[in-house]
């Protein structure tokens, strides 16, 4: 159990980080996350973005109304099927989005920063193991 509240602490560490360094976004932890995984600008339903930043559709939608308000998310149908909405980001949420990206990726090369591989491996296997 020393390993998951040792995970809580990084993740909880983690998000300040990207709070301050995207501080002037004004994006909330659950904004950040979301526009994080739709910087590749693919398109998505909600039920696969819940599925891949970990949270359930309904608990979404209060974060897809803000950054839809913000001119950064657009919600569309899927053609052949008007009951699924689709989520594509704006051009604004594309900037914002490879923004939110950049800062991930510049904390993640910092914090592992001088690993060896097979720790950084070793380290995705356990968080492939809890995510499962």
């Amino acid at each position: 159990m020393n390993e998951l509240l040792a995970l809580q602490r990084a993740t909880h560490r983690t998000l300040h980080a990207l709070g301050r360094r995207l501080a002037h976004l004004d994006l909330t932890a659950a904004e950040i996350n979301a526009l994080g995984a739709l910087a590749d600008g693919r398109e998505r339903t909600v039920s696969e973005l819940g599925a891949e930043v970990g949270s359930r559709p309904t608990t979404l939608t209060s974060v897809l109304d803000r950054l839809e308000r913000r001119g950064h998310l657009r919600r569309g149908g899927r053609a052949g099927n008007r009951r699924v909405v689709v989520l594509s980001l704006t051009d604004s949420g594309l900037a914002t989005a490879a923004e939110v990206r950049q800062a991930m990726t510049e904390l993640e090369t910092h914090a592992l920063h001088g690993l060896p591989p097979a720790t950084v491996a070793a380290f995705r296997t356990v968080l492939d193991a809890l995510a499962a």
